[in-house]
Protein backbone atom coordinates (compact mmCIF):
# COMPACT_ATOMS: atom_id res chain seq x y z
CA UNK A 1 0.00 0.00 0.00
CA UNK A 2 2.72 2.50 0.98
CA UNK A 3 4.44 2.74 -2.79
CA UNK A 4 0.44 3.47 -3.90
CA UNK A 5 -0.02 6.19 -0.60
CA UNK A 6 3.39 7.95 -1.56
CA UNK A 7 2.86 8.48 -5.26
CA UNK A 8 -0.56 10.08 -5.03
CA UNK A 9 0.27 11.88 -2.30
CA UNK A 10 3.37 13.32 -4.40
CA UNK A 11 0.92 13.34 -7.64
CA UNK A 12 -1.64 15.88 -5.36
CA UNK A 13 1.00 17.77 -3.66
CA UNK A 14 2.66 18.53 -7.52
CA UNK A 15 -0.62 18.99 -9.00
CA UNK A 16 -1.93 21.53 -6.46
CA UNK A 17 1.27 23.69 -6.88
CA UNK A 18 0.81 23.56 -10.72
CA UNK A 19 -2.60 24.91 -10.00
CA UNK A 20 -1.37 27.82 -7.72
CA UNK A 21 1.03 28.34 -10.69
CA UNK A 22 -1.25 28.67 -13.26
CA UNK A 23 -3.41 30.96 -11.42
CA UNK A 24 -1.01 33.05 -10.07
CA UNK A 25 0.48 33.72 -13.68
CA UNK A 26 -2.89 33.75 -15.82
CA UNK A 27 -1.65 30.72 -18.05
CA UNK A 28 -5.35 29.93 -18.29
CA UNK A 29 -6.16 32.93 -20.34
CA UNK A 30 -4.02 31.42 -23.28
CA UNK A 31 -6.73 29.00 -23.37
CA UNK A 32 -9.60 31.65 -24.46
CA UNK A 33 -10.62 32.20 -27.50
CA UNK A 34 -14.05 34.28 -27.26
CA UNK A 35 -14.75 31.58 -24.49
CA UNK A 36 -12.82 28.51 -23.18
CA UNK A 37 -10.81 26.57 -26.19
CA UNK A 38 -11.83 23.11 -25.44
CA UNK A 39 -8.72 22.07 -27.71
CA UNK A 40 -6.62 24.56 -26.69
CA UNK A 41 -7.69 23.20 -22.90
CA UNK A 42 -7.20 19.26 -23.64
CA UNK A 43 -3.37 20.02 -24.84
CA UNK A 44 -2.74 21.84 -21.86
CA UNK A 45 -4.56 19.50 -19.48
CA UNK A 46 -2.47 17.09 -20.87
CA UNK A 47 0.68 18.48 -20.65
CA UNK A 48 0.21 19.26 -16.72
CA UNK A 49 -1.45 16.00 -16.03
CA UNK A 50 0.97 13.19 -17.47
CA UNK A 51 3.52 15.96 -16.19
CA UNK A 52 2.57 16.12 -13.23
CA UNK A 53 2.08 12.13 -12.84
CA UNK A 54 5.94 11.25 -14.60
CA UNK A 55 7.39 14.34 -12.24
CA UNK A 56 5.87 12.14 -9.02
CA UNK A 57 7.23 8.97 -10.54
CA UNK A 58 10.80 10.25 -11.24
CA UNK A 59 10.51 11.30 -7.18
CA UNK A 60 9.05 8.37 -6.17
CA UNK A 61 12.14 6.78 -4.52
CA UNK A 62 13.24 10.05 -3.26
CA UNK A 63 9.84 10.32 -1.71
CA UNK A 64 9.16 6.94 0.32
CA UNK A 65 12.54 7.12 1.94
CA UNK A 66 11.82 10.58 3.22
CA UNK A 67 8.08 9.38 4.02
CA UNK A 68 9.42 6.31 5.73
CA UNK A 69 12.91 6.71 6.78
CA UNK A 70 14.03 4.11 5.05
CA UNK A 71 17.49 3.22 5.86
CA UNK A 72 19.41 1.64 2.29
CA UNK A 73 21.58 -0.99 2.86
CA UNK A 74 24.76 -0.45 1.44
CA UNK A 75 27.26 -2.90 3.53
CA UNK A 76 24.96 -5.85 5.92
CA UNK A 77 26.47 -4.92 9.71
CA UNK A 78 24.38 -8.33 10.58
CA UNK A 79 23.01 -11.54 9.72
CA UNK A 80 19.81 -10.64 8.96
CA UNK A 81 20.43 -7.84 6.67
CA UNK A 82 22.96 -10.16 5.35
CA UNK A 83 20.42 -12.43 4.37
CA UNK A 84 17.77 -9.70 3.21
CA UNK A 85 20.30 -8.22 0.78
CA UNK A 86 21.26 -11.49 -0.78
CA UNK A 87 17.45 -12.49 -1.41
CA UNK A 88 16.60 -9.02 -2.69
CA UNK A 89 19.58 -9.69 -5.34
CA UNK A 90 18.84 -13.31 -5.88
CA UNK A 91 15.01 -12.66 -6.55
CA UNK A 92 16.35 -9.14 -8.84
CA UNK A 93 18.44 -12.03 -10.82
CA UNK A 94 15.53 -14.30 -11.15
CA UNK A 95 13.07 -11.88 -12.41
CA UNK A 96 15.76 -10.47 -14.98
CA UNK A 97 16.17 -6.84 -13.61
CA UNK A 98 19.10 -4.88 -12.02
CA UNK A 99 20.11 -5.00 -8.01
CA UNK A 100 17.09 -2.72 -6.86
CA UNK A 101 18.44 -0.66 -3.37
CA UNK A 102 17.47 -3.00 -0.91
CA UNK A 103 16.33 -0.93 2.48
CA UNK A 104 14.90 -1.02 5.52
CA UNK A 105 12.47 1.18 7.59
CA UNK A 106 11.62 1.38 11.59
CA UNK A 107 7.83 -0.06 11.96
CA UNK A 108 5.81 -2.52 14.11
CA UNK A 109 3.61 -3.06 11.65
CA UNK A 110 4.32 -5.76 9.17
CA UNK A 111 4.84 -3.94 5.34
CA UNK A 112 7.25 -3.51 2.13
CA UNK A 113 6.85 -1.94 -1.08
CA UNK A 114 8.80 -0.96 -3.69
CA UNK A 115 9.21 1.71 -6.34
CA UNK A 116 11.01 3.74 -8.80
CA UNK A 117 10.68 5.05 -12.43
CA UNK A 118 12.53 2.40 -13.74
CA UNK A 119 12.43 -1.77 -13.82
CA UNK A 120 16.51 -1.19 -13.14
CA UNK A 121 16.92 1.69 -10.76
CA UNK A 122 14.38 1.09 -7.79
CA UNK A 123 13.97 0.47 -4.55
CA UNK A 124 12.84 -1.89 -2.49
CA UNK A 125 12.24 -1.58 1.61
CA UNK A 126 10.41 -3.76 4.71
CA UNK A 127 9.92 -2.86 7.76
CA UNK A 128 11.39 -4.15 10.86
CA UNK A 129 7.77 -5.39 11.96
CA UNK A 130 8.14 -7.56 8.82
CA UNK A 131 11.72 -8.80 9.74
CA UNK A 132 11.01 -9.69 13.20
CA UNK A 133 7.03 -11.21 12.43
CA UNK A 134 8.24 -13.36 9.39
CA UNK A 135 10.02 -16.57 9.02
CA UNK A 136 12.42 -16.51 6.50
CA UNK A 137 10.39 -18.25 3.64
CA UNK A 138 7.61 -15.90 4.64
CA UNK A 139 9.82 -12.59 4.36
CA UNK A 140 11.64 -13.96 1.33
CA UNK A 141 8.16 -14.44 -0.30
CA UNK A 142 6.32 -10.49 0.84
CA UNK A 143 10.42 -9.43 -1.26
CA UNK A 144 9.10 -11.80 -3.94
CA UNK A 145 6.28 -10.26 -4.41
CA UNK A 146 7.75 -6.52 -4.15
CA UNK A 147 10.68 -7.58 -6.96
CA UNK A 148 7.40 -8.83 -8.78
CA UNK A 149 5.44 -5.55 -8.86
CA UNK A 150 9.20 -3.98 -10.36
CA UNK A 151 9.45 -6.57 -13.12
CA UNK A 152 5.98 -6.03 -14.04
CA UNK A 153 6.49 -2.31 -14.46
CA UNK A 154 3.57 -1.69 -11.94
CA UNK A 155 5.17 1.85 -11.25
CA UNK A 156 5.22 2.79 -14.76
CA UNK A 157 1.58 1.39 -15.78
CA UNK A 158 0.39 3.38 -12.50
CA UNK A 159 2.15 6.84 -13.62
CA UNK A 160 0.58 6.44 -16.89
CA UNK A 161 -3.15 5.58 -16.22
CA UNK A 162 -2.92 8.15 -13.11
CA UNK A 163 -1.26 10.78 -15.99
CA UNK A 164 -4.65 10.13 -18.11
CA UNK A 165 -6.68 10.67 -15.00
CA UNK A 166 -5.10 13.89 -14.11
CA UNK A 167 -5.48 14.76 -17.40
CA UNK A 168 -9.49 14.31 -17.79
CA UNK A 169 -9.65 15.97 -13.72
CA UNK A 170 -8.11 19.12 -15.07
CA UNK A 171 -9.81 19.28 -18.16
CA UNK A 172 -13.67 18.46 -16.50
CA UNK A 173 -12.72 21.15 -13.74
CA UNK A 174 -11.84 24.09 -15.53
CA UNK A 175 -14.95 23.31 -18.25
CA UNK A 176 -17.45 22.63 -14.66
CA UNK A 177 -15.64 26.25 -13.42
CA UNK A 178 -16.51 28.12 -16.40
CA UNK A 179 -20.22 26.91 -16.53
CA UNK A 180 -20.75 27.61 -12.90
CA UNK A 181 -19.20 31.08 -13.56
CA UNK A 182 -21.59 31.97 -15.84
CA UNK A 183 -24.41 30.71 -14.93
CA UNK A 184 -24.50 31.40 -11.33
CA UNK A 185 -21.52 34.29 -10.86
CA UNK A 186 -23.24 35.89 -14.45
CA UNK A 187 -19.50 36.20 -15.03
CA UNK A 188 -19.77 36.78 -19.19
CA UNK A 189 -16.67 35.46 -19.52
CA UNK A 190 -16.78 32.44 -17.73
CA UNK A 191 -13.52 33.40 -16.57
CA UNK A 192 -13.88 35.35 -12.72
CA UNK A 193 -13.66 34.37 -9.61
CA UNK A 194 -15.95 32.07 -9.27
CA UNK A 195 -14.33 30.26 -12.12
CA UNK A 196 -11.27 29.72 -9.76
CA UNK A 197 -12.60 29.14 -7.01
CA UNK A 198 -15.44 26.18 -8.55
CA UNK A 199 -12.12 24.83 -10.54
CA UNK A 200 -10.56 24.11 -7.31
CA UNK A 201 -13.25 22.87 -5.57
CA UNK A 202 -14.48 20.29 -8.69
CA UNK A 203 -10.23 19.46 -9.03
CA UNK A 204 -10.43 17.77 -5.43
CA UNK A 205 -14.08 16.57 -5.86
CA UNK A 206 -13.03 15.01 -9.34
CA UNK A 207 -9.74 13.65 -7.69
CA UNK A 208 -11.20 11.51 -5.43
CA UNK A 209 -13.60 10.54 -7.31
CA UNK A 210 -10.76 9.10 -10.24
CA UNK A 211 -8.69 7.40 -7.80
CA UNK A 212 -11.69 4.47 -8.17
CA UNK A 213 -9.96 4.01 -11.80
CA UNK A 214 -6.11 4.39 -9.77
CA UNK A 215 -7.54 1.93 -7.11
CA UNK A 216 -9.13 -0.87 -8.87
CA UNK A 217 -5.79 -1.02 -11.27
CA UNK A 218 -3.25 -1.37 -7.99
CA UNK A 219 -5.70 -4.15 -6.97
CA UNK A 220 -5.50 -6.13 -10.12
CA UNK A 221 -1.83 -5.76 -9.69
CA UNK A 222 -1.43 -7.38 -6.87
CA UNK A 223 -2.95 -10.78 -7.38
CA UNK A 224 -0.17 -10.83 -10.08
CA UNK A 225 2.66 -9.56 -7.66
CA UNK A 226 1.40 -12.38 -5.45
CA UNK A 227 1.59 -14.64 -8.43
CA UNK A 228 5.09 -13.56 -9.10
CA UNK A 229 5.96 -13.73 -5.47
CA UNK A 230 4.69 -17.51 -5.91
CA UNK A 231 7.15 -17.93 -8.84
CA UNK A 232 10.07 -16.80 -6.92
CA UNK A 233 9.81 -18.19 -3.50
CA UNK A 234 7.32 -21.11 -3.73
CA UNK A 235 3.43 -20.80 -3.96
CA UNK A 236 3.02 -22.18 -0.22
CA UNK A 237 5.11 -19.32 1.11
CA UNK A 238 3.63 -16.60 -0.68
CA UNK A 239 0.02 -18.23 0.94
CA UNK A 240 2.06 -18.37 4.15
CA UNK A 241 3.24 -14.98 4.54
CA UNK A 242 -0.40 -14.02 3.26
CA UNK A 243 -2.02 -15.79 5.95
CA UNK A 244 0.54 -14.27 8.59
CA UNK A 245 -0.32 -10.33 7.07
CA UNK A 246 -3.99 -11.26 8.38
CA UNK A 247 -3.08 -12.40 11.61
CA UNK A 248 -0.74 -10.01 12.17
CA UNK A 249 -1.91 -6.49 10.94
CA UNK A 250 -5.09 -5.72 8.59
CA UNK A 251 -3.90 -3.25 6.36
CA UNK A 252 -5.42 -0.16 6.11
CA UNK A 253 -8.70 -0.01 3.33
CA UNK A 254 -8.08 2.89 2.87
CA UNK A 255 -4.90 5.65 1.92
CA UNK A 256 -4.56 8.16 5.01
CA UNK A 257 -5.83 11.01 2.35
CA UNK A 258 -8.79 9.26 1.87
CA UNK A 259 -9.75 7.94 4.90
CA UNK A 260 -9.50 11.78 6.26
CA UNK A 261 -12.13 12.44 4.39
CA UNK A 262 -14.27 10.43 6.13
CA UNK A 263 -14.42 7.56 3.37
CA UNK A 264 -13.57 4.44 5.20
CA UNK A 265 -16.18 2.76 7.63
CA UNK A 266 -18.58 5.46 7.04
CA UNK A 267 -20.17 3.60 4.03
CA UNK A 268 -21.25 0.15 3.34
CA UNK A 269 -18.51 -2.80 2.03
CA UNK A 270 -18.80 -2.49 -1.90
CA UNK A 271 -18.88 1.86 -2.18
CA UNK A 272 -15.68 1.07 0.46
CA UNK A 273 -14.17 -1.33 -1.78
CA UNK A 274 -14.14 0.92 -4.71
CA UNK A 275 -11.09 2.99 -2.51
CA UNK A 276 -9.10 -0.13 -1.51
CA UNK A 277 -5.78 -0.04 -2.71
CA UNK A 278 -5.49 -3.83 -2.15
CA UNK A 279 -7.64 -6.68 -2.56
CA UNK A 280 -9.16 -8.48 0.67
CA UNK A 281 -6.24 -11.11 2.35
CA UNK A 282 -8.73 -13.31 1.93
CA UNK A 283 -9.63 -12.98 -2.11
CA UNK A 284 -5.29 -13.45 -2.58
CA UNK A 285 -5.20 -16.24 -0.60
CA UNK A 286 -8.18 -17.88 -2.54
CA UNK A 287 -6.36 -16.87 -5.79
CA UNK A 288 -3.18 -18.86 -5.03
CA UNK A 289 -4.84 -21.49 -3.44
CA UNK A 290 -6.68 -21.91 -6.92
CA UNK A 291 -3.80 -21.71 -9.23
CA UNK A 292 -2.77 -25.27 -7.56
Amino acid sequence: MKRILYFLVTNIAILLVLSIAISVFGLDVYLQQGGMNHQGLLIFAAIFGMGGSFISLLMSKWTAKRFTGAHVIEQPTNQVESWYLDTVRRHAEAAGIGMPEAAIFDSPQVNAFATGARRNDSLVAVSTGLLNTMNRQEAEAVIGHEISHIANGDMVTLALIQGVVNTFVIFFSRVVGQVVDRAIFKNESGHGPGFWITTIVAQLVLGILASILVMYFSRQREFRADAGGADLAGRGNMISALQRLKQSVEQPPLPDQLAAFGISGRFGDGLRRLFMSHPPLDERIAALKAQG
